[in-house]
């Protein structure tokens, strides 16, 4: 039988205590040995050499450590003693790999953070002593001797509670405190909930009413919480992002062909007669020319330029892949307490029964609201205090709305002040009312009474009755929690007064209706994003009314919606749920575990889903989801460290510029792709054909690799910088299967690298065929033609990429880094192609100024075809 289920003696006899000594040394040391300490398992630290790795892992990475190691063997075999092009290579490994790591940071164990938990001192009853004792230490059997504010370190079983009321909003996200009875007693046949399991306290709640003892009932692992470690634990693993299996993806389609055309050159070599040292370094151009070799290092150095801008943004991106994920993202889950709402009780409605009219309380109070709140206010025992000017109300959350409301015009210490408290009868969860006495100024006194509607009604004597149910009624579809104030007066204190004498003869005051409130950003967050393709569904330990209530406002459950709570969630199959999981917009009164397995089925109908949360209950949720997402205030350290990102301004709107910015990351990925493939296919193009045409291979390997690393990767490393220009929030998210060439990049780089290669083998004829400036025509000239003709060509295009307008309809000041990064591998380019000692390390030659007009023609050709198809068909250039 579950602890909560059990009775109070029998609880005592199956720990073997005794409750008024609590357990002896000999007890504890036993109780240690057999069940264990009250600490939680925690993974290994994944080494640094691992996650080198991992970083190495990449397919294309692979294939660009493979034809490293091939052009080392080729220099070699050649003895020209140039190691510069291997080196190089080898050189932008290393520093992607460095980059995706020191992005990423050390990334703090999420236990680490349920372990600091621990880190306090409880009163615990042993060898008939009440002792402080370190969390870690608590067994099994002890006794906890609870009081207003003990933080609870282990789960307990109550067998004393003295109008006690537990916080528990971290562990099952529900916003009021639990009032805990240690008496309850639960029917064998129900189902019952984490948060109304009233006999028993948790670890990680906190006590804010009343006290009581418990027995502990289980430590460690064996908690609730430690089940939400577990789950951590069984959710350690990370799976690839959408971009990462396209790169991935890509790798494996460059290696097939690089392998096909390695395939097809050895064929035509061999038909050739051409030796096999020359068909061995045709070979490796073929694979210098197929990797692109800064296109690992612009994807990482472009998601950490987007790290730096969502930071800007109030959210700290802990998991560098998370800016891409955001771009793809289709669906948040989001919880409600803290996340769409304040996680502030506040009164919303008052209803004043003297006039019978009803106040909205957004802005100011009038006369009716403070005549009801004045009374409600001064009826609590909240204290307020001032700290680095800021005002503190410590209480219960609903008594604290009440004070916090008559604050807006009034002053609760002017009003105490006014109306001197002399006695009370306080809260008792089993009479759900408050009592107190005040002294009034005119003389004689005021007894207040307030509590739940059901209570007071039959004890209410004077007031409109009738209108009061159909307010309450109200008020409790509107999921408002409701508050009932009257009162009564007489001139003179009895000697013995009596609960019963303060509480006869009550007039109703009137109603008070207490909500925790959205936040006034959410609305328009949640229409945002619902424009932009993105869903939003709320994932909440609350109960499914007041759920339904706030989803309703915010804009989340529209009509023909449905809710679902985790007990029905319970009974439905994974494949049921699967085959329903799109018509669920809320889910109430969930436990962790549902949590992971609505976002798991969510994961198999390829949703790319976005958990927001703030709680111990939110982590392994957040650590399940594609992208956790957690708030920076309120949130705690163990949601806080399971996230791989984090609100610092606990904005849900927050979320939704993120996901702009990841939107835009995920284009400006796809425009380097388009830079660098077009390329690096073109020169397999133009090896492939030249040799076809018995030309013999037109490009050198070094040419290849000048090419990839300064002509396309000085100007591609600006694309990184390269504002949007367009809104991306006004279309729909990228499906996560979606292949990284659809929508059009593909046609794109077949386009470019087609209309490259053309020029190229046009200029490599004529530096083979044409006479210019008395210089008799050969294969090195062509080389050469070819080798700043297909440089510059690269160059220009990084202007062409840009946006599918005119490349002229684009300002300098957009992003000068680009303009100026292409100036620069001009520059790099020319002074390779002039200087004798540059020449003959590249294998160059000089060249007439017949043959450099030639060249500055050739290299404007795409540029001037590509703009004339942007003017007849602007949308063919989208990307």
């Amino acid at each position: 039988m579950t602890a909560y289920r059990k009775g109070i003696e029998e609880t005592i006899a199956a720990q073997n205590v005794d409750v008024q000594e609590g357990l002896s040394k000999k007890q504890v040391s036993s109780s240690r040995e057999k069940f264990g300490s009250n600490v939680f398992v925690t993974n290994k630290k994944e080494p640094l050499w691992h996650k080198i790795l991992i970083s190495l892992k990449d397919v294309a990475t692979i294939i660009l450590l493979i034809a490293a190691v091939i052009s080392f063997v080729a220099t070699y075999i050649e003895g020209t003693g140039h190691y510069f092009e291997s080196l190089l290579i080898i050189g932008i490994v290393i520093i992607n790999s460095f980059l995706s790591i020191f992005q990423e940071g050390k990334a703090e164990n999420s236990l680490a953070a349920l372990h600091n938990l621990n880190r306090t001192q409880v009163k615990v009853l042993r060898d008939g002593e009440a002792n402080l004792v370190d969390a870690d230490d608590i067994v099994l059997g002890d006794i906890l001797i609870i009081e207003n504010g003990s933080a609870i370190v282990a789960d307990a079983r109550l067998i004393e509670a003295i109008e006690l009321q537990a916080e528990e909003s971290a562990l099952t996200g529900e916003s009021l405190p639990v009032e805990k009875d240690a008496e309850a007693i639960f029917n064998s046949d129900t189902e019952v909930s984490l948060g109304e399991r009233v006999t028993m306290v948790y670890r990680g709640t906190t006590i804010v009413n009343g006290h009581g003892k418990a027995i502990v009932t289980a430590v460690g692992m064996q908690t609730e919480m430690g089940t939400i470690a577990g789950l951590l634990n069984a959710e350690n693993g990370t799976s690839l992002t959408p971009l990462q299996r396209r790169l991935v993806q890509l790798g494996k389609n460059i290696s097939w062909v690089a392998i096909g055309a390695a395939v097809v050159v050895l064929i035509l070599g061999i038909a050739q007669g051409m030796d096999l040292k020359h068909i061995f370094l045709t070979a490796i151009s073929l694979a210098v020319a197929v990797v692109p070799e800064t296109l690992a290092v612009i994807v990482t150095m472009t998601l950490a330029l987007g790290v730096q801008r969502i930071a800007q943004k109030h959210a700290i991106i802990r998991r560098l892949p998370a800016v891409e994920i955001l771009g793809t993202t289709n669906v948040i889950a989001s919880d409600k307490t803290g996340t769409l709402t304040q996680n502030k009780m506040t009164v919303r409605k008052v209803w004043q029964n003297e006039q019978d009219y009803l106040s909205e309380t957004h802005d100011a109070l009038d006369s009716h609201a403070i005549e009801v709140l004045s009374l409600a206010a001064i009826s609590t025992n909240v204290s307020i205090k001032k700290n680095d000017g800021q005002t503190i109300y410590d209480g219960l959350p609903t008594e604290v709305a009440l004070v916090r409301a008559i604050e807006m015009e009034k002053s609760r210490d002017a009003l105490l002040a006014k109306y001197p408290l002399v006695d009370q009868i306080p809260f008792n969860s089993t009479k759900k009312r408050m009592t107190t006495v005040h002294k009034q100024p005119e003389g004689g006194y005021i007894a207040i009474t307030k509590g739940a509607f059901d209570v007071l009604l039959p004890m209410i004597k004077h007031g409109n009755m009738v209108q009061a149910e159909k307010i309450n009624t109200m008020f409790g579809r509107e999921a408002l929690r409701v508050l009932t104030i009257s009162k009564q007066t007489f001139d003179v204190m009895p000697e013995n007064p009596t609960q019963a004498f303060y509480e006869q003869n009550l007039t109703l005051v009137g109603l008070v209706g207490i909500i925790d409130p959205p936040r006034p950003e959410s609305t328009l967050a949640v229409e945002k994003a619902r424009l932009a393709g993105v869903k939003t569904i709320m994932i909440t330990g609350d109960h499914v009314e007041t759920a339904s209530a706030i989803a309703s406002e915010i804009g989340i459950l529209h009509e023909g919606d449905q809710t679902i709570t985790g007990s029905e969630l319970a009974k439905l199959s994974d494949q049921e749920l699967d085959a329903n999981i799109k018509a669920y917009t809320v889910y109430a009164r969930v436990t962790p575990t549902d949590k992971i397995r609505i976002i798991k089925s969510w994961q198999r109908q390829d949703a790319t889903i976005a958990m927001t949360g703030d709680g111990v209950n939110d982590a392994p949720a957040l650590k399940a989801a594609n992208v956790g997402i957690s708030m920076g205030e309120t949130g705690t350290d163990v949601a806080r460290d399971a996230s791989d990102i984090i609100l610092t301004d606990d904005n849900f709107a927050t979320i939704v510029d993120a996901i702009s910015e990841g939107r835009g990351v995920y284009i400006k990925i796809r425009k380097t792709i388009n830079f660098l493939l077009s390329a690096n296919i073109s020169e397999i193009i133009v090896i492939l054909i030249a040799m076809l045409l018995g030309w013999g291979s037109p490009l050198l390997p070094v040419h290849l690799l000048f090419i990839n690393l300064v002509s396309d990767g000085l100007p591609g490393f600006a694309l990184s910088r390269e504002p949007i220009l367009t809104n991306v929030m006004n279309e729909p998210p990228m499906p996560k299967k979606t292949n990284l060439f659809a929508q059009g990049l593909g046609r794109q780089i077949a386009i470019n690298a087609a209309l490259f290669a053309i020029v190229t083998l046009i200029a490599i004829w004529i530096g083979q065929n044409v006479i210019f400036g008395g210089l008799a025509p050969n294969e090195q000239i062509g080389q050469t033609l070819a080798f700043i003709v297909l440089s510059m060509t690269s160059i220009i295009h990084v202007f062409n990429i840009r946006s599918e307008k005119s490349l002229f309809s684009i300002k300098y000041n957009a992003n000068p880094g680009l303009v100026n990064m292409a100036i620069l591998a001009t520059i790099i380019t020319l002074v390779v192609a002039l200087l004798p000692a540059t020449q003959v390390l590249f294998g160059l030659t000089a060249v007439s100024v017949g043959h450099w007009i030639t060249i500055f023609v050739l290299s404007l050709v795409p540029t001037i075809i590509l703009e004339i198809l942007k003017r007849i068909q602007p949308t063919l250039f989208k990307v």
